[in-house]
């Protein structure tokens, strides 16, 4: 019991995974930009048949829920939504930075930490919240415009582990602090979802298909439309 089918669509990497019985089966993932639409189902065939099961063999379909790619994330939860109601089958809702401290975690290796996964939301903002090792929230999810003062209560007292899409960017503002650690090239996977979602699914904490949207944190502010000829 506890298959579940993993998507991760909230950031550039288009990923899926396959777990059962505590443990990954299968997972594939994409880097191609602005392509999620495109990559996810036959990102899910692939995973599925790595496995050697269907979509029918899953009991429940765990999507992340955000904040992240407004775009994504629609696609991600659209998709989700839509096999649960073909297959009769729950939706978990997977906390995205969440998810992305328990990859981190992994690398962290042991003494005392705290993690700080970041995603990029343009500019010098990130969706960001800081864990401790046990994955409790001591900085909430928020979207922060990062500076030189960023976590200085943090950096002041011990060691804060930064990584994910949006680190990259601050790492020229708080990469020289000697409490600061900066975990290079990691990004996020549906590998990183389905612990998550199994201790979901184990206490039955599904989402109401009809009524969940995605946690945007921020309003989509659509770019301005180019007309040919003008600049």
């Amino acid at each position: 019991m506890g298959s579940v089918l993993c998507l991760e669509t909230s950031s550039g990497i288009c990923s899926v995974a396959i777990g059962q019985d505590g443990r990954i089966l299968s997972c594939h993932e994409s880097e191609q930009k602005n392509a999620h639409s495109a990559q996810l189902t036959n990102l899910i065939d692939m995973a599925l048949s790595d496995a050697g099961l269907g979509l029918p063999d899953m009991d429940a379909i765990a999507v992340s829920m955000g904040p992240g790619s407004y775009t994504g994330l629609r696609i991600g939860v659209a998709a989700a939504k839509g096999f649960c109601y073909a297959l009769d089958k729950p939706m978990i809702a997977v906390p995205t930075l969440k998810a992305l401290a328990l990859g981190m975690r992994e690398l962290a290796g042991s003494g005392d930490f705290l993690l700080c996964p970041m995603l990029d939301a343009r500019r010098m903002e990130v969706y960001t919240a800081v864990y401790d090792k046990s994955l409790n929230e001591i900085y909430p999810v928020s979207a922060e415009i990062i500076t030189g003062e960023s976590f200085a209560d943090l950096l002041g007292s011990g060691t804060l582990i930064f990584a994910g899409e949006g680190a990259a960017k601050c790492k020229a503002l708080l990469g020289t602090h000697e409490h600061s650690v900066f975990i290079d090239d990691f990004a996020l996977s549906a590998r990183f979802s389905y612990p998550l979602a199994l201790g979901k699914f184990m206490h039955k904490a599904f989402e109401n298909l009809a009524y969940f949207e995605p946690y945007y944190l921020k309003d989509f502010v659509a770019g301005k439309p180019r007309v040919k000829g003008l600049k």
